[in-house]
């Protein structure tokens, strides 16, 4: 069942609260030192001649964050040549995000990923990583992603919330952080000093025991193996049930089929709870059937899995695609509607794979879509 995407708007949760406070406002900002994805280590007295200083808690994974992106971008261009330093801090523990918390990003939150996601999107605003420690997210108290604090020249704390009232851009109608940014440069008291945050909680260490946990609960789902006729097949391909179907077919005497099979299954994982189906299919004779299952045991692959039903592997591959002559790996993504939307024979580009699962996603607001569409 899919999820409604409103799972993934939190308000200021009481427990957030309570556990990680936020700084209040009036605050000195907490120092810090800390590695960007330029490779250069920041620390607070970088920024000490701006006379406003904006820190954004952002992420990687969170779908929210990933529609401020380029909102972050322009507060860093707009107000760069007033001399306001808009920096960006990515506040969670990589440890403490389940799988299945990645089920709307192509990667997770750690310091690498990051200088992916910031070279891909073109982002050049200063991003910094706190996941190790998470010492300045403590001091700071960002309750989700995105979570604004923007300080005076005194490096006071004048306000502190929201980017703005809406991640979908076209319903914007107050500008909080550059509103609290417009006064501080005129010299002007803030008028609001305080709103509520929403996007994805921050995720803190003491969630990892609960990660494991889900982990664990993964690895005890039974695997299964079922035989494949040519029929089987032919029906596969038309996608019956109306879901995005990825399809991976591999053997085990294939090398790059081995190299990217956790790959493809932890794909599946990620998006499995946003209804995403994965089929994988050996293309092995049903002598082979002991090494498969041996491999997909090994994997803990809990998608549902296939094994040609006869030793004319050509004959059932056609019978999936006419083109297709049966070498492996062969990866092919289906959309709802029967459309193949990714076809790839060799080895795939996960990142790129996963970004183009997540453009054809049924998404409740098309901005998500958007984001990841080539």
């Amino acid at each position: 069942m899919l999820r409604n995407t409103l799972f993934l708007i939190f308000a200021l949760l009481a427990y957030g609260a309570d556990s990680h406070p936020i700084l209040p406002i009036d605050s000195a900002a907490p120092d810090f030192t800390l590695r960007g994805v330029d490779g250069k280590i920041h620390h607070l007295a970088d920024y000490a001649a701006s006379p406003v200083l904006v820190i954004v808690f952002t992420c990687n994974h969170c779908p929210i964050a990933q529609l401020y992106e380029q909102r972050i971008m322009r507060l860093y261009e707009d107000y760069r040549d007033k001399g306001v330093a808009v920096v960006a801090i990515q506040p969670n523990a990589p440890e403490a995000l389940r799988i299945d918390e990645l089920d709307s990003s192509d990667m997770s939150d750690t310091l690498a990923e990051m200088k992916t996601r910031a070279s891909y999107k073109h982002l050049t605003y200063p991003y910094l990583y706190d996941g190790d420690t998470q010492s300045v997210a403590r001091a700071y108290g960002p309750q989700a992603t995105p979570h604004v604090f923007v300080f005076d020249s005194d490096r006071h704390l004048r306000y502190e919330g929201r980017v703005d009232n809406s991640y979908r851009e076209e319903m914007v109608k107050t500008q909080d952080a550059r509103n609290a940014i417009d006064a501080l440069l005129a010299g002007t008291p803030v008028a609001v000093t305080h709103t509520g945050v929403f996007g994805c909680s921050t995720k803190w260490k003491e969630k990892e025991a609960e990660r494991l946990a889900a982990l664990r609960k993964l690895e005890e789902k039974p695997v299964s193996l079922d035989l494949a006729t040519a029929e089987d097949v032919k029906t596969l391909r038309a996608n019956p049930a109306k879901k995005l179907t990825l399809v991976s077919f591999w053997n085990t005497q294939c090398g790059k089929c081995i190299d990217q099979f956790a790959g493809i299954q932890a794909t599946y994982r990620m998006y499995s709870v946003r209804g995403f189906a994965l089929v994988t299919v050996a293309a092995a004779s049903p002598d082979d059937r002991a090494a498969v299952q041996a491999m997909l045991e090994k994997q803990h692959a809990t998608s549902r899995n296939l094994w040609f039903s006869s030793g004319d592997a050509t004959s059932l591959a056609h019978a999936f695609d006419p083109d297709w002559h049966a070498d492996v790996p062969y990866t092919v993504l289906i959309a709802s509607d029967g459309t193949v939307v990714y076809r790839k024979s060799g080895a795939v580009d996960m990142l790129e794979l996963r970004r183009t699962i997540l453009a054809n996603m049924d998404w409740e607001y098309v901005g998500f879509s958007k984001y990841w569409a080539r």
